[in-house]
């Protein structure tokens, strides 16, 4: 096969980070589709403008998610690409892969599609990047009876994804592998069969670091929190000043809420006024602890900026017990999405609609309580209101 010049895309292995155009050209040396695909970016480039265009409903049996059209514009520069599908494969909770596994996944891949993968997307799954129409019911055969599935895509449940967790991280409050994974086999339906005004992510973060980035990316982010006071060693917290960490420079002063003192023997926390960021607990990690009763916060309608701009997400649940089989929880996502389903226009994410009638009108419509963490900001008027039902209450 010979090799194709392309000298924009050349550009981008000259940096000192490992670069995408290395891995695709290895690719090409075996396959014509990352060939093709290789060139199609390179004209892209040189024309400033991408050539792929977004058309027709591709799929396999019984689902109606997972697969994305991909069609070349220029299908008579590069007829290996001219169908260039995309299909999503479920992760294994936490992305724990053991290497057979792995083996399997891209051994089905090199047999139906370019050999080309993300691992992983923003999405949260393995992304197989190119295949053609008539490989798709056959990769999927592949895939299933090599034990994967599916994940989602379109105006569906999005496959759910979460931290290691307890797996790796010793921060984690919850089990966020175990909720992640019995989320995704309770809602296989809604993921593989699109049914919503538009794109629904829950992710699982099992302490407030929050390394999956729910509170920014998810429509419902779970991020493990505790109740209670940060246990102190003050030993230890003696031995961090001996070794030359400046606690109050590097502490105190980086709290957000100012609630830790340092008179240079003992650490003091006003527990009322920690907002649980775990600054803290990352810098002295021998010397401070979480509290003992662990749980989850509940935050809804984080997004990235598509229609109306980006949103953080809004806390809604201060404190959850989260044990299994989890019917609290989900219980909650069933009430929040049959709201947003009936009332969410086309292309609208849960926060926009949030915003669009107001919290109030939401919390009313899922029958949870206003709390004063939901609050973003002070209000700019000096109104109260009341609903009929509280005044007559009051009256009698």
């Amino acid at each position: 096969m010979a090799k194709r010049e392309t000298p924009l895309l050349d550009q981008l292995e000259r940096g000192k980070w490992p670069s995408f155009v290395k891995d695709m050209k290895e690719a090409a040396e075996k396959n014509p589709m990352a060939e093709d695909l290789l060139g199609q970016l390179e004209l892209s480039y040189k024309d400033k403008i991408g050539h792929w265009k977004h058309g027709g409903i591709v799929g396999v049996k019984g689902y109606g998610s997972g697969v994305i059209g991909r069609y070349s514009d220029r299908p008579d520069l590069f007829p290996n690409v001219q169908a260039f599908h995309t299909m999503r494969v479920n992760h294994p909770t936490g992305w724990f892969y053991k290497t057979d596994a792995l083996r399997r996944l891209c051994d089905v891949w090199d047999k139906h599609g370019s050999g080309l993968t993300n691992m992983h997307g923003s999405t949260g799954d393995a992304i197989l990047l190119g295949t053609t129409t008539d490989h798709i019911q056959p990769c999927f055969d592949d895939l299933t009876e090599a034990g994967y599935d599916l994940g989602g895509s379109g105006s569906a449940l999005r496959t759910p994804s979460a931290c290691v967790g307890p797996g790796r991280c010793e921060w984690a409050c919850v089990d966020s592998l175990d909720i992640c994974y019995d989320i995704t086999m309770t809602y296989q339906d809604k993921m593989h069969r699109p049914m919503f005004p538009y794109k629904f992510k829950i992710k699982v973060s099992g302490c407030p670091n929050d390394c999956v980035a729910s509170i920014a990316r998810a429509d419902f982010a779970v991020i493990g929190t505790w109740k209670g006071d940060i246990r102190i060693d003050q030993g230890e917290v003696e031995a961090y000043a001996a070794s030359g960490l400046d606690i109050q420079k590097e502490v105190c002063d980086l709290c957000p809420t100012k609630c830790m003192e340092w008179d240079g023997k003992r650490l003091k926390i006003d527990n009322g006024d920690c907002t649980r960021c775990m600054h803290c607990i990352n810098l002295m990690s021998k010397a401070l602890r979480q509290g003992g009763e662990r749980g989850a916060t509940i935050l809804i309608g984080g997004k990235a900026p598509i229609l109306q701009g980006a949103l953080l997400s809004w806390v809604i649940v201060p404190f959850m017990k989260l044990e299994p089989p989890y019917e609290e929880l989900k219980d909650l996502i069933l009430r929040i999405q049959d709201w947003w389903d009936e009332y969410g226009k086309s292309r609208e994410r849960l926060g926009e609609l949030i915003k669009r009638l107001g919290m109030r009108v939401f919390l009313r419509a899922v029958g949870l309580p206003a709390v004063p963490q939901m609050v973003k900001a002070p209000r700019t008027n000096p109104y109260v209101f009341f609903w009929p039902e509280d005044i007559k209450k009051e009256v009698k």
